[in-house]
């Protein structure tokens, strides 16, 4: 059965302010797109996307089955990877080292406190969907945790919204826009279409976390935020499915990777190729899991490495942070006290030894709150980013 296109319908246009060109004041209709209802339609995929969803689920299991006493440590990078990525798609780009102080409490600029919004949004979706079936709650609440650190578009935040929006074209209306969602009295009614639909149970995994994802983008629910909530929504679906249970697989990266190939897929989903961009989801995910499994080997060996170039004495507060370097490979004096169980002034001196021995990187100068990152873990962070990016533009 063909996936339905969506369809098109022309809508009175009245503005609240009169801006921009004489073709932006004197605009008074336009097209909008109309998403079809998906909450009962049967996807049955081609042959190649049959196959393209087997390995996607091979190589993602592999991935959550296959690290043992270093899960929980890669859980945590991959989830930070996936925001970060994700956030980059927006044009949100702190730098690690930026993302690093957001991250442990430090003074951080807008980009990197939007970068951690997107980790905690990211958290509670898929959170929220291993808990049991996925709500507008989810959404909402996830949105409250996005866009929080931005005055502008913290007032719109767990909202669905009440205007037109529009993608590209004019900053004042949709003239010459690349796609423009549904109007927003149809919004409540397709997201609770969309609800039904991703908890589903009887869906290929893949397609469904990626036909889900098309369908939010195109519904466009929110005024701000629809990318990285949506995209959060393919890992939350795999989380709701069982096929991940800790890690979440750095998708974003492949599609950040070649972020023309991804808009394009979209727009071929609003014209009914539904089977065209389940491949491309479950070959991103292919990509991002033997690299992240690629990553996780990394890892796994680098606190062994560390021990060889610190030396530290056994029962020390060097041997107990390097212990736990990977699960929190960014950290300040504090947290560094409490890892060791000793005092400050042991912290502080731990802490220096392991900086002068290139393990440790002092990441902020502030004399109230010092921050220290594991300088692997961020190139390893960098490492996997571009792992996916080749292996994603050489398909």
């Amino acid at each position: 059965m063909p996936w339905p296109p969506h369809t098109r319908t022309t809508k009175e246009w009245q503005p609240r302010h009169r801006q921009g060109s004489k073709a932006d004041r004197t605009l008074d209709r336009i097209e909008v797109s109309i998403p079809p209802a998906i909450k009962d339609l049967v996807f049955s995929p081609s042959n190649e996307a049959g196959q393209a969803q087997e390995a996607a689920i091979i190589a993602v299991a592999r991935l959550e089955a296959g690290f043992g006493e270093h899960l929980a440590p890669l859980a945590d990078f991959l989830l930070r990877s996936e925001s970060v990525a994700s956030s980059k798609i927006e044009s949100v780009d702190a730098g690690w080292h930026a993302f690093g102080r957001a991250l442990a409490g430090g003074k951080a600029s807008a980009d990197a406190k939007s970068q951690l919004a997107a980790v905690h949004a990211l958290i509670a979706m898929v959170d929220a969907a291993g808990r049991g079936p996925m709500s507008l709650d989810t959404f909402l609440d996830a949105h409250r945790l996005l866009t929080a650190p931005d005055f502008y578009t913290a007032k719109d935040s767990g909202a669905l919204r009440d205007v037109q929006n529009w993608i590209g074209g004019s900053d004042y209306t949709p003239i010459n826009a690349l796609y423009v969602p549904p109007p927003p009295e149809l919004v409540p009614e397709l997201m609770d279409d969309l609800l039904v639909f991703a908890n589903r149970t009887d869906m290929p995994i893949i397609a469904q976390a990626a036909i889900a994802h098309a369908q939010f983008e195109s519904i466009h629910p929110f005024t701000d935020g629809n990318g990285r909530i949506g995209r959060a929504l393919i890992s939350a679906i795999l989380r709701r499915r069982g096929l991940t249970r800790q890690i979440t697989v750095p998708l974003a990266s492949a599609m950040l990777a070649d972020t023309t190939r991804y808009f394009s897929f979209l727009t071929g989903y609003r014209s009914g190729q539904a089977d065209e961009f389940v491949q491309y989801l479950a070959s991103a995910a292919v990509h991002a899991g033997e690299a992240s499994a690629e990553s996780a080997h990394a890892l796994s060996e680098l606190p062994g490495a560390w021990k060889h170039v610190a030396k530290p004495r056994a029962n020390s507060a060097d041997e107990a942070l390097l212990a736990r370097l990977l699960e929190v490979p960014i950290l300040n004096a504090d947290m560094a006290t409490e890892i060791t169980g000793t005092t400050d002034v042991s912290a502080y001196r731990a802490l220096g030894r392991l900086t002068e021995a290139g393990i440790l990187e002092l990441i902020s100068t502030s004399k109230r709150n010092q921050i220290w990152a594991a300088t692997d873990v961020l190139a390893e962070l960098d490492a996997l980013s571009a792992a996916i990016r080749k292996r994603t533009l050489s398909s």
